[in-house]
């Protein structure tokens, strides 16, 4: 039994009460002392290539003499000399971030490619989504930040508290990196280290929430086309009548939202995604605490004014999608109703017609059994007026046999006629 250390060693803990508690403890800062360099990447990961990643990040780690990561472990740290890497591993991508000393006479020199580093033997997990180039510079080095950013897009704040400040374009060099440099006025360790991943937190995270909006612009038109083939069901419905016309209509009806359904369903985890990642950038932007610096707009600034109408148009297209769908579900219904309407009307017509018909089998049955008792009663007669005219030959018959005949003939009648009604109403009790 799993004892929890308390003073009652006969209480079980529960199997999953030491990763609840060390979640928060899974991805610690490290502190960081100006200068360095961080090269930070993310790529796109799904559970074989996670595992397959995890793999080989253990071997590189025993080929370098290091423990390497846990089991279930979402992060690890390894130092080598004055560099480190950091691995993270998240539910769709994976980050690494290599870490090694900066040269503030020179920031984002030289090109990221060519910096020697320990670990360019290990493989990269799957595609790239995200390559930042970070600089932690001290407060004496003279950087001129119109000359390392794109003046028309730079973003400059100071942070927390004014003990540093950050600045980045958010565009891609020739080296496909993003630029952030950080000014380090008077950080101590574990505040720079906070920061630092903090920044590349913003980064990672503003990629992926915009992840969604490629989506979103691929699935206007659908949506739009959708949109425009309900309008015209929805007025044939209203010109037109007949069980073959209602059944083309739902036929459509039911076709348009199953497509409808399947976008839906393909994008509902995208676009959550998408809001859940948008507000882990503004977490982490609220967390830097920013403040203006000279005439630049902040970093938080600049991104609400590009993110914002993104994260609005796959917000307005999720709201779309299931507007059409429930607006989907509501003519079907109705014409569901008009269907069961119309086959209602034509059962009830049918059993009119049955029931007619019925009355007249009744009355042909009624006739045909009056004609079966007149043919049989001829034929009974016909006899009758045979053994007559023997019984009158041998003298048995004091009448006329002709007279005995005329008497036999409703004796007859009425006899058969009580025969057939007491069949039929034997085959009917049956």
């Amino acid at each position: 039994m799993t004892t929890t250390g308390l003073p009652f060693d006969d209480i079980e803990a529960h199997p999953q009460r030491d990763a609840v508690l060390g979640e928060v403890h899974a991805r610690p800062f490290h502190p960081l002392t100006a200068p360095r360099r961080l090269l930070h990447f993310a790529f796109m990961t799904d559970a074989a290539t996670a595992r397959a990643d995890r793999q080989a990040l253990t071997v590189f780690c025993e080929r370098q003499g290091l423990p390497g990561p846990g089991d279930h472990a979402k992060h690890h740290r390894m130092t080598l000399g004055d560099m480190s890497l950091r691995w993270e591993q998240h539910s769709e991508f994976t980050t690494y971030t290599v870490d090694v000393p900066g040269d503030p006479a020179r920031p984002f020199f030289p090109d990221p490619r060519a910096l020697p580093t320990p670990f360019t033997g290990l493989p990269a997990p799957g595609p790239l989504l995200v390559a930042v180039d970070l600089h932690v510079l001290p407060a004496a080095a003279q950087v001129d930040l119109e000359t390392v950013f794109d003046p028309m897009s730079l973003a400059a704040a100071q942070v927390v508290n004014g003990d540093a400040i950050a600045a980045t374009d958010f565009r891609a060099v020739r080296d496909g990196f993003v630029r952030i440099a950080v000014l380090d006025m008077k950080l101590d360790g574990k505040a720079a280290g906070a920061l630092v991943i903090r920044l590349l937190e913003i980064e990672t995270y503003r990629i992926l929430a915009l992840f969604g909006l490629p989506l979103a612009q691929r699935l206007s038109p659908s949506v739009g086309a959708a949109e425009q083939e309900l309008a015209r069901i929805s007025n044939a419905m209203t010109s037109t009548e007949g069980l073959e016309t209602d059944n083309r209509l739902l036929e459509q009806l039911t076709g348009l939202a199953a497509r409808t359904e399947a976008e839906a369903t393909e994008a509902a985890f995208r676009f959550g995604a998408s809001r859940a990642y948008d507000g882990i950038v503004q977490q982490r932007l609220q967390a830097i605490k920013e403040e203006p610096y000279l005439a630049y707009p902040t970093i938080s600034s600049f991104l609400s004014r590009r993110m914002a109408p993104a994260m609005r148009t796959c917000q307005m297209l999720q709201e779309r999608q299931a507007d059409l769908s429930r607006k989907l579900t509501r003519a079907a219904n109705l014409l569901r109703t008009r269907v069961d309407v119309e086959i209602e009307r034509q059962n009830r017509d049918l059993l009119h017609s049955m029931n007619d018909r019925a009355r007249m089998q009744l009355r042909l049955q009624q006739t045909v059994e009056g004609l079966s008792v007149a043919a049989i009663s001829y034929y009974v007669v016909s006899l009758g007026s045979y053994v007559f005219k023997a019984l009158k030959d041998i003298g048995w018959l004091p009448v006329d046999p002709g007279i005995a005949t005329a008497l036999f003939v409703p004796v007859s009648i009425l006899g058969i006629a009580v025969v057939v009604r007491q069949i039929r109403r034997r085959f009917e009790k049956s």
